[in-house]
């Protein structure tokens, strides 16, 4: 373990071979992995873990109480997983009790300067946070979602796996997993093909998944018949299995739509 002469380590930190750099402050209920690297002036407090190989930049400030006027942050934890890059001026809070007393960041993310994750959010493995995106409490954003710069997102909403937010994007509902979200309120525009591209999708679950979303969005009749046909016509697409299972996991729930509502 390196650790700086200026830097604070309160008793009771489990402190892993890591590198703590000036001026930071880690409190007496963390535990921070091998690998870990704390650049400077970096606090982190409360019941926060912090994976192996993570990189917090300048100016981070990781497990302190949720900004929620009825909840301290007592009893509640803030875990992140490994091999996360969090630049500068990035927050992120503890769960509460009442909304399951942790919040949980996957792997391998990147969540740019003065990005934010409030209390009790589940966060997925690679996801990417733009500068000033900020995300509001209960949030569940899925693997490999992309968040544009200074958008928001309301809290209790999910955004489904390989999804993406536009730049300055207000999102107040559901979005299915794999489509493109834009403006302010943000509306479907399609889906994010440019990321399936990259992540490697075949152009038949590209296809597959394309002819699903008009048919879901933009098809005739109401929603819920929409969504049968989709169901049987493409029961053979992982990928449209996933938009699927999104679906039905939050029945009860507002999902954001393209051009019509039902």
């Amino acid at each position: 373990m390196k650790v700086h002469p200026t830097a604070i380590i309160e008793d009771g930190a489990e402190i892993g071979d890591a590198e703590i750099g000036p001026y930071c402050r880690v409190g007496p209920g963390v535990r921070i992995h091998d690998g870990v690297v704390l650049k400077s002036h970096v606090v982190i407090d409360g019941e926060t873990e912090i994976g192996a190989r993570t990189q917090v930049y300048s100016f981070c400030v990781l497990g302190e109480p949720p900004q929620h006027l009825g909840c301290n942050g007592e009893g509640a934890r803030l875990v992140i997983g490994a091999g996360n890059i969090i630049r500068e001026h990035v927050t992120m809070h503890r769960g509460t009790i009442a909304g399951g007393a942790l919040t949980r960041v996957g792997d391998g993310g990147f969540f740019m300067v003065g990005s934010h994750i409030a209390h009790d959010c589940r966060v997925g493995d690679k996801v990417i946070l733009a500068n000033g995106a900020a995300v509001g409490g209960h949030v569940h954003i899925g693997d490999q979602a992309f968040l544009g710069g200074m958008c928001a997102i309301h809290q209790h909403c999910r955004i489904g796996d390989h999804a993406f937010v536009g730049g300055c994007a207000a999102v107040t509902s559901d979005i299915i997993p794999f489509a493109s979200a834009v403006g302010n309120h943000a509306r479907l525009v399609g889906l994010n093909v440019v990321g399936l591209k990259r992540r490697g999708f075949s152009r038949a679950a590209i296809h597959d998944l394309r002819a699903a979303y008009r048919m879901l969005f933009s098809g005739e009749g109401v929603f819920k018949d929409r969504l049968e046909a989709v169901r049987e016509k493409y029961s053979a697409s992982p990928e449209v299995a996933c938009v699927l299972e999104f679906i039905d996991s939050g029945k009860a729930r507002s999902l954001m739509t393209a051009a019509r509502e039902d």
